[in-house]
């Protein structure tokens, strides 16, 4: 894969409350989107049977409603990318976008200091952890909502989040979304 490499950092990791954390985010996930040709696929893993876990389906929503010419967005409240059917999800998307630079979107547990960090990162993710689960890889980049506390019953913890601190999470995700694309779109037109 090319990407655009205008940055050396690897990973970022910001708290949504943080100034301009959407720009900060989008510009990151700008500098690491592949060239022109690439198709770009966002992949929103979660479900919205536990709150906690609802970070995928939510922003998979949000951009859903946004007309992007750069993005094919699968997973949403609607149609919802989880355990259950992540392996044949992603086999579909494979065969349907062979070529693209899949985007995983996902909720994850960590440590009390850490609630409410949005974390943007090349490399796959790896969906289930918290549960135990043996899900298969997901991406070339991801971005994960840290959104509660590991403890030893995760499931009691991802349905005992705060909707509120899980929407708030979605809603910055998709503004990165929207301004990397904004970014992207100006680029394209300065190149002209």
């Amino acid at each position: 894969m090319k990407f655009m490499r205008q940055t050396h950092k690897t990973r970022l990791s910001l708290n949504y409350k943080e100034p301009f954390v959407y720009q900060k985010i989008g510009l990151f996930i700008f500098e690491w989107m592949p060239y022109q040709s690439e198709e770009i696929v966002i992949v929103c893993i979660g479900s919205d049977r536990a709150t906690g876990d609802a970070l995928g389906p939510l922003t998979g929503s949000m951009l859903i409603k946004h007309k992007h010419s750069k993005y094919s967005v699968y997973g949403t409240l609607e149609e919802p990318i989880h355990a259950l059917n992540l392996k044949q999800q992603i086999k579909q998307i494979k065969k349907q976008h062979p070529n693209a630079f899949i985007i995983a979107i996902d909720a994850c547990l960590g440590r009390a200091s850490s609630v409410g960090h949005i974390t943007a990162s090349i490399g796959a993710l790896k969906p289930g952890l918290a549960l135990k689960k043996d899900l298969p890889k997901v991406g070339d980049f991801h971005v994960t909502g840290i959104v509660n506390v590991n403890t030893p019953i995760d499931f009691l913890a991802l349905q005992n989040t705060r909707l509120f601190l899980v929407m708030e999470q979605a809603e910055t995700i998709a503004r990165a979304f929207n301004y990397a694309e904004y970014l992207h779109s100006n680029h394209k037109k300065a190149k002209q």
